[in-house]
């Protein structure tokens, strides 16, 4: 199982950070995915690929960057 952190710009309110999750979580091969308001960032434990947590988190309208 991998961990990758990621920093995500944009989010403002528990709700962003909720979207977030979700469409983290709805990737196959995440097991786990936590992500703070503050500072803006995103762990996700599993076997999903980079590019495709990176594409999840701009669909909801942020950025993410490793």
């Amino acid at each position: 199982m991998n961990e990758i952190n990621l920093k995500v710009t944009g989010m403002t309110c528990g709700h962003c950070v909720s979207s977030v999750t979700k469409a983290l979580q709805a990737i196959s091969g995440v097991e786990q995915a936590e992500v703070t308001l503050k500072p803006g960032a995103a762990k996700v434990r599993g076997t999903a690929k980079l590019e495709d947590l990176v594409a999840a988190i701009e669909a909801e309208g942020y950025k993410a960057e490793v």
